[in-house]
């Protein structure tokens, strides 16, 4: 006969319980009691109901008995009683206060001097909408801590707030439209993490950034305080349309056609509380980029657009659909080859009103749009598109230019200075500093303005937890800003951070200040530059961990020549099918997947989301975890011993095919 603990999480705070022998609810798995599965099946609905108020998500796991003790068998529920296997400091072990203490100081948003260069910035209207809607969480809030709520009445409430409950407790996803803040909202978010959660945010692939550790009754306050900063969790879960991603680049790159921020925002604010896509038959996802080079993976989301100019010169969109990745990856088709700028509007909606008319809710698995155009035929799509549009009054959801200069207006310019395209004070210290050298090549961009240059910020330190970052380095990061780059911070959906206006003849101070604060890992674009997800150390969803994967990784590959050699190579790698991580777009993918109890990770070689987009190929059987290293060392060796001269991994496997990287993993795993 099987045995059970009966686990949930206090509704309050999220902390994971384990039913006692003495009939309490205790935060220590050693306490729990052990039950026969008939004794747990039968309680179980007696406990739902007798402690709704007090405890939620509340069920039975199977454990292994023993004549002294009982021992968890899953690993997802081992994780739950240890706390996260990457960080120990916060595990139900390590002591102290798991939140700070009040009171707290006044939020930085009270004295932050800040420039708001480069953001949208909001007027009282907007700021308004923000306090109101924090104040009706807050009432759902104590509805449901009074009972007055039940949890299946509740829960779609907080997901449209952003408020997840995870592996551990609430996960609080914060929107930061299409990747942009200022050094003050940066302080702002440094302040939630350290007093509302226990030190750290996560920088996600969807360009937002998530808590792990919220309190359910302290969510309303973060809302409030997140308002006081023009932030927002706003459409962050939920069926509709999601935080519209963009170029990270954006309104600074040299090959840059239109500034996309532009758009980004007029989406955002289009699509807000829009009563006609706010329940969508699954989530909706839009990324657009300003310039040819694809730094958004446009064809992988359920609208991409891509900035395009016409046979006149003209700028415009080249607009695709369908794409997306998860349980069925698939390259979005191209349903305009060029779309006026002034149309952008009508035409999205056009394809959400399709969408939305068609789409399935019986299956959600079969509810994407991705699903729907493959079923019905890509042309057969792009008629009916085609006819929605054509619809349309003459005069509806046009973007005339004085809709877009306003908004223009409202983001603000940076005060550039007009300087020469030589900086002489860069030359030298790439000339004198080796370590500087190594950080401009791979963590920098060409600006649009002569004498600026674009930073990138790494947060994937050597052996790192990828796009995290500590309430004291958003601080510090937030000081850089003001400093060197107007007070402006982009996000990009590769989990770094950029500094887009820094002057050519300050970037050494930068980099020094960066190395200070240990902010200076040189491998934006390198094979250690990874894109993790949090898997199972964090995720519900997660069949398998991402990060400690991701750690051996990189420590593997730590020499940065070697590094360097190897040159430019994306490696993603996530927890789950659901693919946050965008494995079945990078060079080497990896997929971590339960077989048995155990974790394994499957491998695709050959993905890309840039211009010449692909979904990877699996290679192969899946490897267990303690062969995943030597697996891709074997990939990267392969294709440095088949390679070309200057040939990039992408290209050498698209020209050898996958055979020689077969043998290569197969031979040695």
């Amino acid at each position: 006969m099987s045995h059970r603990f009966i686990t949930g999480n206090r509704l309050k705070d999220g902390v994971v319980v384990w039913l006692s022998k003495t009939d309490q609810w205790v935060e220590s798995s050693a306490h729990a009691q052990t039950y026969n599965q008939n004794d747990s099946e039968a309680f179980l609905e007696t406990l739902k109901h007798r402690d709704d108020t007090s405890i939620v998500d509340i069920r039975a796991v199977e454990v292994e008995k023993y004549s002294n003790n009982s021992v968890l068998i899953e690993r997802r529920e081992q994780l739950r009683a240890e706390g996260p296997s990457v960080r120990p400091d916060l595990s139900p072990e390590a002591g102290g206060n798991r939140w700070a203490v009040p009171p707290f100081p006044l939020p930085p948003s009270t004295t932050s001097l800040s420039p708001f260069v480069g953001m949208y910035h909001y007027d009282e209207s907007d700021r308004q909408f923000l306090y109101d809607r924090a104040e009706v969480f807050r009432d759902q809030i104590a509805r449901r801590l009074s009972g007055e709520l039940t949890e299946d009445e509740f829960k779609p409430l907080r997901l449209m707030n952003g408020l997840y409950l995870q592996l551990h407790g609430y996960m609080f996803r914060v929107a930061l439209p299409y990747g942009v803040l200022s050094a003050a909202q940066m302080r702002q978010l440094a302040y939630i993490a350290r007093y509302y959660d226990r030190g750290y945010g996560h920088f996600t692939t969807r360009q937002n950034i998530q808590f792990n550790w919220i309190r359910l009754e302290d969510a309303a306050d973060i809302l409030t305080i997140l308002a006081a900063a023009d932030l927002h969790a706003t459409q962050t879960s939920g069926n509709c349309v999601r935080n519209v991603t963009t170029d990270h680049f954006a309104g600074a790159a040299k090959e840059e056609i239109i500034d996309p921020r532009l758009y980004a925002e007029i989406m955002r604010q289009w699509s807000t509380d829009h009563p006609e896509f706010t329940y969508l038959p699954r989530k909706f996802k839009i990324a657009i980029t300003g310039s040819p080079q694809d730094r958004a993976a446009v064809r992988v989301h359920d609208i991409g657009l891509l900035a395009h100019r016409n046979e006149k010169g003209e700028p415009g969109f080249q607009v695709y659909a369908g794409g997306g990745l998860g349980r069925t990856p698939i390259i979005g088709t191209k349903v305009r080859e060029w779309l006026p700028v002034k149309d952008l509007l009508r035409y999205v909606e056009s394809i959400l009103r399709v969408y939305n008319s068609l789409g399935r809710r019986d299956n959600i698995y079969k509810a994407r749009i991705k699903i729907l155009i493959r079923e019905m035929k890509p042309e057969h799509f792009i008629a009916l598109i085609e006819k929605e549009f054509e619809s349309l009054p003459a005069d509806y959801n046009i973007l005339d230019p004085e809709i877009v200069q306003e908004v223009e207006r409202r983001f603000g310019k940076p005060p550039f200075l007009t300087l020469s395209e030589k900086s002489f004070v860069l030359d030298k210290y790439i000339f004198e500093n080796k370590d500087f050298s190594y950080w401009v090549s791979s963590n920098t961009h060409q600006h649009y303005m002569l004498g600026y240059i674009s930073a990138v910020i790494s947060l994937k330190p050597i052996g790192g937890i990828s796009g995290d970052v500590s309430s004291n380095e958003m601080d510090a990061i937030a000081d850089i800003a003001d400093q060197y780059s107007f007070g402006e911070i982009r996000v990009s959906h590769e989990q770094n951070i950029v500094l887009p206006h820094v002057r050519k003849d300050d970037l050494f101070a930068l980099w020094n200040k960066l190395v200070e604060a240990g902010l200076a890992t040189s491998n934006v674009g390198l094979i250690t530059d990874i894109i993790a997800c949090p898997g199972m150390d964090y995720c519900s969803l997660a069949t398998a961990r991402s990060i400690p994967i991701a750690q051996k990784i990189s420590k593997h590959f730590e020499n940065l020549k070697k590094q360097q050699n190897i040159g430019l190579l994306d490696l993603n790698i996530s927890g789950c099918i659901n693919a946050c991580a965008h494995h079945h777009v990078a060079n080497i993918g990896l997929l971590g997947v339960d077989r048995n109890g155990e974790e394994v990770y499957q491998i695709t070689l050959g993905g890309s989301g840039a211009e010449q987009a692909s979904i990877g190929n699996i290679l192969g059987p899946a490897v267990a975890a303690d062969k995943v290293t030597h697996a891709v060392d074997a990939i990267v060796q392969a294709y440095l011993d088949n390679r070309l001269e200057d040939e990039l991994f992408i290209d050498t496997y698209r020209r050898t095919g996958a055979k020689i990287f077969r043998e290569a993993v197969y031979g040695t795993c």
